[in-house]
């Protein structure tokens, strides 16, 4: 029989596999919130499908893509209609291909007509504005 001063000091069973959830849910909740918001499309075969697309690309080791993206989160409405927003992430094979056949680097933005054709360019664009001028410069909004 345990010493009564053990059996105090002891903790309840039940405790550690409490303890195990709720750290298993906080580092979830942590990777899902540096996930990207509205999931983009990295599906890079749209570029010249008949509709324009704004492509990003992104690399999650820096910061210039999700300062890129977050500017696309504020127009993105705006456009969605009529232009595909995609993301090239730049740690996958197709998106590191697709940067190099463009000469992109994380944080820029490429502006393809319908045909494919590349219209534009912006390298880390600086604000909503910026992005948004080029958005109506290149599709005649």
């Amino acid at each position: 029989m345990p010493h009564p001063t053990e059996a105090r000091t002891r903790a309840p069973r039940w405790r550690k596999p409490i303890v195990v959830v709720l750290l298993f849910a906080i580092v979830g909740a942590l990777v899902w919130s540096q996930l990207p918001r509205g999931a983009y499309p990295t599906d890079l075969s749209r570029v010249g499908t008949g509709r324009p697309a704004l492509v990003l690309a992104f690399d999650m080791n820096y910061s210039g893509g999700a300062a890129a993206m977050e500017l696309m989160n504020v127009i993105r409405s705006d456009y969605a209609q009529r232009v595909d927003f995609l993301v090239a992430h730049l740690g996958l094979a197709d998106g590191q291909a697709f940067a190099e056949r463009y000469r992109a680097g994380d944080g820029t933005v490429l502006l393809f007509a319908g045909n494919g054709d590349l219209v534009d360019r912006l390298h880390h664009p600086r604000g909503v504005e910026e992005l948004r001028q080029a958005l109506d410069a290149a599709f005649n909004r």
